[in-house]
């Protein structure tokens, strides 16, 4: 394994396209790099972690979403750094170092796929492969300046991927722009394209958009005069995402504590859906990694530890009522879309943190981000963070959902406001 430029790639090969020179394939000429979570046949799956990597074999296989890439004339250059057991949202490694955010040197990446962001970031690949389970393919997109997407939870194979947690998990991938994003989509999506359809609305999510830490209005407002410009003025719709998933997920009752009071910087319901993710969350990393980690008893660095080993406490106390949860939300935010509506809301409450911050400084941060990265974690939606460009030095971004399956809408609606978008801030 040796280190790289921006330290993004773990390890450098290459796998050249699955095709006879001559064919047309929608991917030909472009490169691109996988998170270490990925089989590739003959090279060991590292998990970002090199006690992983020293008791686990070589995979005799290659995970089924590269092959598929390179079935369709892309080439693979190498694996990417990535967070320990994809337990973080920060991109931090002590073990590997932590790959050069390219647009802000002096912040984190974002993880879990922080080295597939960067690589993109970078422009060392024209596009790279991540997983997103709490959040770790959105994050970096947003911190790194670049389109990241978690697609519909499903809909894209997780066959020759390390599992976190089998709920949450989805491979999703990052591009530079967001026709790159489409044409990786062309060939991941088992949905075939259809005809391009509008959205019948964009629904702000009003309630959201105040967590974020500063400047939030600015941020709607060349989000609503961007797609007024698109589609028209009839097409802004404004909701509280909070009082809809209250009102109508009667199990988060479960997860709903005291303690935030009058606090307006968090959303009680948001609060709760974080809380029984990460419950879920816990229980399936145990499931999937409690024997291994008890028996190794790996290194790990600060608050990856932590998390790891308080995964490790996980009971099935309330997994069913987690599950009712998800169905439930799913259901409550189809019926708020409707048909072929999109959900707009922050990607994350705030610029990327500092190299090197305190994990327990980061800790309100953490709950705010999570609080808007469980919307499309606990439903299963898909959703496309989209860069918006610097303001103050510093990288900031917006995000887009569509409910389960409707990935080709959202894409196209991508693609269509960033047009619009591109320079206004």
């Amino acid at each position: 394994m040796e280190s790289c430029e921006y330290g993004a790639l773990i390890e450098k090969f290459t796998l050249q396209p699955i095709c006879s020179s001559s064919e047309q394939l929608p991917l030909n000429g472009l490169t691109f790099a996988v998170k270490d979570i990925f089989d590739v046949e003959g090279h060991i799956t590292g998990f970002g972690n090199p006690d992983w990597a020293k008791t686990h074999s070589a995979a005799t296989s290659t995970a089924t979403t590269v092959l598929t890439l390179l079935k369709a004339g892309a080439t693979c250059i190498a694996k990417t750094v990535m967070d320990e057991m994809a337990y973080s949202i920060n991109g931090e490694n002590v073990h590997y170092g932590t790959p050069v955010n390219p647009v802000s040197p002096d912040r984190v990446p974002g993880g879990s796929s922080s080295g597939s962001a960067v690589a993109v970031g970078a422009k060392l690949v024209d596009f790279s492969l991540g997983t997103d389970t709490g959040g770790s393919v959105r994050v970096p997109a947003s911190y790194c300046g670049i389109y990241g997407i978690r697609p519909s939870h499903g809909v894209v194979s997780t066959v020759g991927v390390t599992p976190m947690a089998q709920s949450f998990d989805t491979v999703g991938w990052f591009a530079r722009d967001p026709l790159i994003l489409k044409q990786v989509g062309r060939v991941l999506l088992q949905s075939p394209q259809v005809n391009s359809v509008h959205p019948t609305n964009i629904i702000i999510a009003e309630d959201c958009f105040k967590l974020l830490d500063s400047k939030s209005n600015q941020l709607i407002e060349v989000l609503v005069s961007s797609v007024e410009k698109l589609y028209g003025s009839h097409m802004i719709k404004y909701a509280s995402v909070g009082d809809c998933i209250e009102g109508n997920v009667p199990s988060l009752k479960k997860f709903m504590t005291l303690g935030t009071g009058n606090d307006e910087s968090y959303i009680p319901s948001l609060l709760a859906l974080s809380a029984a993710m990460r419950l879920l969350q816990r229980y399936e990393f145990k499931e999937n990694h409690g024997e291994w980690v008890s028996t190794v008893k790996p290194s790990l660095g600060p608050g990856i530890a932590e998390r790891v080993w308080e995964a490790l406490k996980a009971t099935d106390e309330n997994i069913d009522v987690c599950h009712s949860v998800k169905a439930e939300l799913r259901a409550a935010l189809t019926a708020l879309l409707g048909d072929s509506g999109i959900l707009a809301i922050p990607t994350v409450p705030g610029p990327p943190p500092k190299l090197r911050t305190d994990t327990s400084a980061l800790e309100g941060f953490r709950v705010k981000a999570f609080s808007l990265l469980s919307i499309a974690g606990v439903s299963g939606f898909c959703q496309v963070s989209i860069p918006l460009g610097m303001q103050d030095n510093l990288p900031i971004s917006v995000s887009l959902l569509g409910k389960h399956g409707s990935d080709w809408l959202l894409l196209d609606a991508v693609e269509a406001i960033h047009n619009v978008l591109k320079g206004q801030i």
